[in-house]
């Protein structure tokens, strides 16, 4: 699937976002690697698994202030069914 290249106001803190999440689960690998007790490992798992979701509602948010908007005004459906598919997605 290749959509069209476009910027949103939310962009650069995305990626910042991203970059820490990243940097976070390498940690948690390195905890892994170390032999780090479980517990310890999985409440830091649960931590970038919060982080990755909120990024999510940030795209979700800019993508409706946005796309679904343009997509609504212009009667563009495809943007539409693409957005139900990527929720279900997400929330699974």
């Amino acid at each position: 699937m290749v959509a069209e290249q476009h910027e949103h106001e939310n962009t650069k803190a995305v990626i910042n976002r991203l970059s820490r999440a990243i940097g976070h689960l390498e940690s948690v690998k390195k905890m892994v690697e170390d032999g780090r007790d479980c517990s310890e490992v999985l409440i830091q798992i649960s931590a970038v698994k919060s982080a990755v979701n909120n990024i999510g509602k940030i795209i979700l948010h800019d993508h409706i202030n946005h796309c679904v908007v343009d997509a609504i005004e212009t009667g563009n459906k495809k943007v539409l069914d693409d957005l139900s598919f990527a929720i279900d997605k997400f929330i699974k």
